[in-house]
């Protein structure tokens, strides 16, 4: 498995509560670019509409050898390839208050297909991401101490 993308921010914004992996329809210059390394999902979010999932604000940069294509969007939304289930399951969790359904990772499998595991979350506070921050200042002081220690 090659990870293509990831989004760290969301690790750090959201507790994620559940991942599910998703099939992405995308187009030929869009799987080159993707498996080149152009891509971004730091503002990616899921939207529903009419019982179909469309990834939205993932970033995939042209690529360059491609022709001149007529419709070369590289913010178009991108449906995304889930069971009816899994479908019913994630419009349930977003319509609960504070919870949010974001694109975590975009990667290839061992066949390599693009797929993009998809987090279901619940936004975190102020207060538990300082003291997240503030956590992972101690354990890094302790890790230097016992470096310092080791010599």
């Amino acid at each position: 498995m090659k990870i293509h993308a990831t989004n760290k921010i969301a690790y750090f914004d959201y507790s994620i509560l559940e991942e599910i992996e998703a099939g992405i329809v995308l187009r030929g210059w869009e799987v080159k670019s993707i498996k080149a390394g152009n891509v971004s999902v730091k503002e990616s979010y899921v939207k529903f509409h009419k019982g179909e999932v469309y990834l939205t604000g993932m970033h995939v940069t042209k690529w360059k050898q491609a022709g001149k294509e007529v419709n070369m969007d590289e913010e178009r939304e991108k449906k995304l390839l889930l069971s009816k289930k899994e479908i019913e399951k994630m419009i349930g969790v977003q319509q609960r208050q504070g919870y949010s359904v974001l694109a975590l990772k975009v990667y290839s499998n061992k066949e390599g297909k693009i797929k993009v595991l998809l987090g279901l979350g619940k936004g975190k506070k102020k207060y538990d991401k300082r003291a997240k921050l503030k956590e992972k200042d101690q354990k890094r002081q302790i890790d230097r101490e016992l470096a310092g220690r080791a010599k």
